[in-house]
């Protein structure tokens, strides 16, 4: 999704982006609202200061524009450190967000700060939220009911059609799955909503302008094309540091109701994030794994502590609360008539070849091609077992692996 601000003042677009309350107000407080936003993006570019910070001295000010005008001493008075006091006060904090919303605002993107209206209640509600969001695409989905899906970068074929089959059945319900983009588990969650045509939110621990890892560059294209977001709490230009990643998995549960974990070793991130969601009061969910495997230890452990288990998408739509069921329930119009335990997006009829290839194919372990022809070499011929292969995973019942080694997909 793109926006186009040709023909028209590229901030002034952007003011009505990231706001509701902009249109029919008098030009003087649209203007209040642009410097108001634009002391919030200067306060977050300066060096020094956290988000916590930020945040309770713009409580402290009649208005967050007052920022720019304070003395030093008044700098100094908000608890700021000296460095940064004197950051704003020679204007260098100003420069930056200017030169920060202007190229902002050629991306085609939205800075949606702490005291828009259109930021999110939800992330309000934990500890350190981030006083700026850097946006592309659809903002409103922020503020949708949503669940976030993590897990490890190496998970197993399990894992993979797992956390796809939930991710699509759940998001075909009209809830939002939100997740990190990372290698793994979290591009089968995003892959899982764009498989059920739906809009998904992915965080970045970079900025909205670095596609990171870069072969995910494909995925986050279907992401805006498909209406959905990225989001990310750093400016434009930032590459990956791993400080990044875990300050970015408290915005991934902050948005979301719950977090559903799949697939993570013992040393994970993804135990950052369940611990982000019990600090934040958010629902856990686990998928339970099979006990001799490294990357059942999180979800294994989770559950033994409380997490809800989940095997199907019935098992975390009916932990969700009930105002959140009867909103999804009335946007879906049809999801209460869903057959229990079905994918909403029906299979395609397979030919009696496919049907004999997937019946012997597993979802939690893959099969070499040599091993597929010997188990059907008396029914099959070896070009009828390729063709066979190649319509499965067109159809999506089948994933190819490195190595000739194919998999059943959940």
């Amino acid at each position: 999704m793109s926006y186009v601000t040709r023909g028209r003042d590229s901030s002034a677009v952007l003011c009505e982006r990231m706001t509701t309350t902009v249109a029919g107000t008098p030009a003087g407080s649209v203007a209040q609202l642009e410097e108001d936003r634009l002391a919030w993006l200067a306060a977050a570019l300066t060096p020094g200061l956290g988000p916590r910070r930020i945040i309770e001295a713009m409580r402290s000010l009649e208005a967050p524009s007052q920022l720019f005008a304070q003395p030093l001493t008044g700098l100094e008075a908000l608890q700021f450190p000296s460095e940064a006091a004197q950051f704003i006060f020679a204007g260098k904090a100003r420069q930056a967000a200017e030169t920060e919303w202007a190229a902002v605002a050629a991306q085609g993107a939205t800075i949606l700060s702490y005291g828009c209206d259109a930021y999110p209640e939800r992330l309000k509600e934990i500890y350190d939220p981030p006083p700026v969001l850097w946006v592309r695409g659809d903002v409103s989905l922020l503020v949708r009911p949503a669940l976030a899906v993590v897990g490890t970068r190496h998970p197993s074929p399990y894992g993979t059609g797992v956390a796809e089959m939930l991710a699509r059945d759940l998001a075909a319900r009209r809830l939002l799955i939100v997740s990190g983009m990372a290698r793994g588990v979290d591009t089968c969650a995003h892959k899982g909503a764009l498989a059920a045509r739906m809009p998904t939110v992915a965080v970045w621990g970079t900025g909205i302008d670095v596609v990171y890892p870069k072969e995910n560059k494909k995925l986050a294209e279907e992401i805006l094309a498909t209406g959905g977001a990225i989001v990310s709490e750093m400016p434009l230009g930032t590459y990956p540091a791993p400080q990044n990643f875990p300050r970015r998995n408290r915005i991934i549960s902050g948005l979301s109701i719950g977090v559903l974990v799949v697939e993570a070793s013992e040393n994970s991130g993804t135990r950052v994030t369940a611990r982000c969601a019990e600090e934040q009061n958010r629902d856990l969910f686990a998928v339970p794994g099979n006990v001799t495997s490294k990357n059942s230890w999180t979800p294994n452990t989770l559950i033994k502590q409380g997490a809800k288990l989940v095997a199907t998408w019935e098992d975390v739509w009916e932990d969700l609360p009930s105002q959140v069921r009867d909103q999804l329930e009335r946007e879906a119009g049809t999801a209460s008539k869903a057959e229990a335990g079905a994918s909403l997006l029906p299979d395609p009829v397979l030919r009696p070849e496919e049907a004999m290839v997937l019946e012997v194919l597993r979802a939690d372990e893959s099969l070499q091609i040599d091993e597929i022809l010997t188990l059907v070499e008396t029914q099959l011929t070896s070009s009828e077992v390729f063709t066979a292969l190649f319509e499965l995973e067109m159809a999506g019942r089948v994933r190819q692996l490195p190595g000739k080694n194919y998999v059943r997909v959940l």
